[in-house]
Formats: structure tokens, C-alpha cells, sequence
């Protein structure tokens, strides 16, 4: 696995395990151990994906199996939308507390709305800096060895990096060919964030895309790995979300080979504008 070095100097691995509708203790604990033994150490769970516990006690259970420790792995996690605001340091610690860790790796903002507010809500913005500012009272602490957002627009960050003590090191977000995001891209290379993309398939349906199937079965790879490296190329990171084992090894299988610039370039001109997930625009 490859790293990138974020603006404190953490570093983070370019490709991770996605936890989303990842439940049960056995299932997280039958994925977490196929991933360990595929060469992933960050893992990416949220507090209202509500498997911070099973993910916490899986990862010291299996820690020894592997034969690594608590610092070996990079985990992620993210403040839930309702807990934005007064509540905001109370929740981070109830993250730290479920998943049974000292510390957290990175910690992000899920959502620049508070849960419950309209999109258009004036108080959003003051909102989500009370909760930033709790956040950067707790990486102070070595509680989170970094901090960042996630579904933020280029307004939210300008408005946060005019405010903030602690840089935000990660901004996470929605990427892939119907989603090319080049002038957040762009802005997040500029003011020295690195950008991590969620839904990298598209929520499944660029695999079935026949450019794209057409582009793996001339390399001889499969439409996720392909969809993958195109992110790993441009310098952003991937977090894919399987519980087949099969398909976390292929996942993780995407540092030996290369795409052309034309490859690149068929991929990137499937853009449509199109989210299939959640707008932040709108939010105030």
C-alpha cells in the first residue's frame, strides 16, 4: 500500500476499507480480517454508520493474527450531522469511547448542515465552526493525530481555512467519472488538502458502464480496479466498500499497473455532473 503525507505530516494510505452498511460483529469481523490479510491498515467507519464498536473490537482482535499493532493502522472516522455544534466534543469522544481507542487517526466533519436545519439555515455556519473548534481542541490533545471535512463545497472550505487554528488535512467526498470534481481538485492541491473520494464506482453503476468494461477487459483487469487507479492517478485517495473477499483483494490490487493518458482521458470524458449521493450545495 502507498501513502500520501498530509500537511501535519501524518501519513495516510492511499487506499482503504469503506465500512458503510458494513454490520453484525461477524460480518465486520469476517471483512476487517480479509482486508488485514490483503495488505489494508485504514479503515473508514462513521458514527452514524453505527459499527464504531464491532470495528474497534474486531481491529484488537485481529491485530495479533496479522501480526501488527494499534499503530500499524490508519482509522478514520466522522461526526454525525446531529451532533454538530455544543454537542460536537461530547460525540468525538463517544467515537473514541465505543471504538475503545486512545486515538483516532483522522476525524472529519461528515456533513456542513446540522441535522434537523434546513440547507439554508443561517446558523449552519457558525454551527459547524463550534464543532471544528472542538475538533481542534481534541487533536491538541493527541486525541486525533488529524482532522478534516467531508461533502464540504469550495465556499465551506474557503469560509473554514479563514477561521481555523488547525488546517483541515482531508476533505472527503463524493469522485468518480460522472462526478469529476477538477476545480475542487484543484483548490484542495492549492491550499494543501488532500482529497479522499467516496463512491468511487458510482454506487455500482459505473461498473456496468461499457467504456469502462471495455477499458478493464483490454488490460485484463476489472471495471473497479480500473475506476480505482483512475482516482490513484490524479493524487486522490479511494476508500472501496465490499464484504466479499474476493473483491477486497482485487481492490487492493491497484499499484501495478498503469493507464495511459487516453485511458485517462475516456474515463474523465464520462463526466455528466451526475451525484449519487448527497448534494451539499445548498447548504448554507
Amino acid at each position: 500500500m502507498q501513502s500520501v503525507e498530509l500537511n501535519n505530516g501524518v501519513e495516510m494510505p492511499l487506499v482503504g476499507l469503506g465500512t458503510f452498511q458494513v454490520k453484525g460483529y461477524n460480518v465486520v469481523h469476517r471483512t476487517l480480517d480479509a482486508a488485514l490479510g490483503q495488505g489494508y491498515r485504514s479503515f473508514d467507519t462513521a458514527s452514524v454508520y453505527h459499527n464504531e464498536t464491532d470495528i474497534g473490537k474486531a481491529l484488537k482482535e485481529l491485530l495479533p493474527k496479522h501480526g501488527l499493532t494499534r499503530g500499524d493502522l490508519f482509522v478514520t472516522s466522522k461526526l454525525a450531522p446531529g451532533d454538530h455544534g455544543a454537542g460536537a466534543r461530547a460525540a468525538c469522544l463517544r467515537s473514541l469511547a465505543d471504538m475503545d481507542f486512545e486515538y483516532l487517526d483522522l476525524y472529519l466533519v461528515h456533513w456542513p448542515g446540522k441535522q434537523g436545519w434546513k440547507s439554508d439555515d443561517p446558523r449552519n455556519p457558525g454551527c459547524r465552526q463550534q464543532s471544528w473548534e472542538a475538533m481542534e481542541n481534541l487533536y491538541r490533545d493527541g486525541k486525533f493525530r488529524a482532522i478534516g471535512v467531508s461533502n464540504y463545497t469550495e465556499g465551506h472550505l474557503r469560509a473554514l481555512l479563514a477561521q481555523c487554528q488547525v488546517r483541515p488535512a482531508v476533505l472527503q467526498v463524493e469522485y468518480h467519472p460522472h462526478l469529476l470534481q477538477s476545480e475542487l481538485l484543484a483548490f484542495c492541491s492549492e491550499s494543501g488538502l488532500h482529497l479522499q473520494a467516496y463512491s468511487s464506482l458510482g454506487t455500482g453503476r459505473l461498473v456496468g458502464e461499457p467504456k469502462v468494461k471495455g477499458l478493464a477487459e483490454r488490460l485484463g483487469r476489472t471495471p473497479a480496479q480500473v475506476l480505482l487507479r483512475w482516482a490513484l492517478q490524479q493524487g486522490i485517495g479511494v476508500i472501496p466498500k465490499s464484504t466479499d473477499p474476493e473483491h477486497i483483494a482485487l481492490n487492493a490490487r491497484l499499484f501495478d499497473f498503469h493507464l495511459g493518458d487516453e485511458d485517462m482521458e475516456l474515463l474523465s470524458g464520462l463526466h455528466s455532473d451526475t451525484r449519487y449521493c448527497w448534494d451539499p450545495r445548498p447548504v448554507a
